[in-house]
């Protein structure tokens, strides 16, 4: 919060209005009916308290006053082009499309801004208020001169100074966190059940495939294929065999590890296929033991594919994701808690927090969080710790995001403002997988809303912010945080088309 001494003109004021002025009341001199007054001033504009117009300066030269006309002349000189801003008190019901300027939604005023932005001017003016204004963040200062009449009430004239907080300026977008509602799939684990979503592979026509089966859409990341062999998990689906609710028809899929075996889990998984030969008797599977027994006993064929695939585990034999106490999702829900808000395994679904951010040319991107390391952060923010990724702090295969410590607060991470990311789910180069990186403002207080990675660049080029790695911890962070489109929606017709193609199929392959 920052402090405002503020002078005001009348007795009964608007509470809250910025007036700055060194005026003393021998300015003033009684003219019977009305009261004379003249003076000269510099001012320093501050951020505008009008509702919807928190992004502009304003400073009052002469204060709102229920009652009060002000008529004279005002010259000005600024430091940087503004306009001046004149106030009509109107009813509520007189809100009719013209530009308005309130408070609290209840004193309404009529807002008229003269002649085109300048840095100096004279000019003639009968209004409720008198102001100077400026359409953006930065404040300037002015030095006027204003000569003329107060018609009307107050019937004495008083000069009043008056304390009072102003707010420090923030920033929130619209729909910054809303919930995202992903299908999960059955697999095994040694015995035990485990419940996964898909968000991206590494293969199109896989990835496709894979979409239309789940009527929610995974993303293609053609650099998860290049991903170090000796972090991934192995995950087999099977081809035939036992019928079941596995991707192709059969058997749940079976994984090699689960969040419980920190030093092994990974939730981005090679696909291999398991295949039995003819003539073998088919069994469910319920470890990778049992598989590589039976491909080395020659009852099954194992196909690595080549595809691997962003595979978060939500629920696991001995544990799950952090479910967060209150449901409820808004713009003001913090990152800390937990990332999902429900699990519904009637349904076979996850709600997670999407939270909204920048692409590298400033789009809107949605994102959630499923895995992090180091310990600490992916304790705060309620996601599995998954050691693994450390191991891709120097990968290509990797994205950045910038994340800000200081400056203008808002709806980011760290609770400045939002997130920017240096891809998009358009580019070819697009991850899952992110690097963090820290924006420290060098003056906090001279901060402005960057939106894309050009803004952030020409910032650091002219030494107005430090962007360095995060360690948290002095450890690696490295955080597992698909891009998703929380608003896509699936053809009902395509899908009962689908399904009838999938029974079709099967009763091909019952005949075969």
């Amino acid at each position: 919060m920052k402090k405002f001494v503020v002078f005001l003109v009348g007795i009964s004021l608007l509470t809250g209005i910025l007036y700055v002025s060194t005026a003393t009341s021998d300015q003033f001199v009684n003219a019977g009916s009305t009261k004379k007054f003249h003076f000269t001033d510099t001012v320093t504009s501050a951020v505008d308290p009008g509702q919807g117009h928190e992004s502009n300066q304003l400073v009052f030269i002469l204060s709102p006053n229920e009652g009060t006309i002000y008529d004279g002349s005002i010259t000005f000189t600024a430091s940087k082009p503004i306009q001046v801003a004149v106030f009509h008190e109107i009813l509520p019901h007189e809100r009719l499309g013209q530009p308005t300027w309130t408070i609290d939604g209840e004193t309404i005023y009529g807002f008229s801004l003269i002649d085109l932005p300048q840095r100096a001017g004279s000019l003639e003016f009968t209004g409720g208020a008198l102001g100077l204004h400026a359409a953006n963040s930065d404040s300037f200062t002015a030095t006027v001169s204003v000569d003329g009449w107060i018609r009307g009430q107050p019937a004495d004239i008083i000069l009043q100074q008056i304390e009072y907080q102003v707010e420090e300026p923030s920033f929130t977008l619209s729909r910054t966190s809303i919930p995202v509602t992903i299908p999960m799939h059955k697999g095994v684990y040694e015995g035990g059940q485990v419940l996964y979503i898909i968000t991206d592979g590494s293969d199109s026509d896989y990835v496709k495939t894979l979409s239309e089966k789940q009527q929610w859409n995974v993303e293609t990341s053609a650099a998860l294929a290049d991903m170090p062999e000796d972090i991934l998990g192995q995950m087999f689906v099977f081809t035939n065999g036992v019928r079941g609710d596995g991707l192709y028809g059969f058997q749940d899929e079976v994984f090699s590890s689960t969040p419980s075996q920190e030093s092994e889990y990974s939730a981005l998984h090679s696909v291999t296929e398991v295949s039995w030969k003819a003539g073998q008797r088919e069994i469910v599977f319920e470890s990778v033991d049992d598989i590589i027994a039976a491909e080395e006993s020659g009852r099954i064929n194992l196909d690595r594919i080549g595809v691997v695939l962003n595979t978060p585990q939500v629920i696991w034999p001995d544990g799950q994701m952090t479910v967060r106490e209150d449901p409820e999702i808004t713009d003001d829900t913090s990152y800390d808690g937990g990332q999902i808000v429900e699990i519904d395994q009637d349904e076979m679904t996850a709600t997670f927090i999407a939270h909204r951010g920048w692409g590298p040319d400033g789009r809107t991107i949605y994102y959630i969080v499923t895995d992090v390391t180091p310990l600490g952060p992916a304790q705060t923010i309620g996601v599995v710790n998954a050691p693994t990724n450390a191991e891709l702090i120097s990968h290509p295969g990797t994205g950045n995001i910038y994340q800000f410590k200081n400056g203008i607060p808002g709806s980011g991470a760290l609770g400045f403002q939002p997130e920017i990311a240096d891809v998009s789910l358009d580019d070819e180069s697009y991850s899952p997988m992110w690097k963090i990186y820290l924006v420290e403002w060098h003056d906090a207080d001279a901060a402005k809303i960057l939106e894309s990675v050009s803004d952030l660049d020409s910032f650091r080029t002219g030494d107005l912010v430090t962007v360095s790695i995060a360690r948290p911890t002095i450890s690696d962070y490295i955080i597992n945080s698909p891009l998703v489109d929380p608003f896509q929606q699936w053809d009902d017709d395509d899908d009962e088309e689908e399904v009838a193609d999938d029974d079709a199929d099967e009763d091909d392959a019952d005949k075969t």
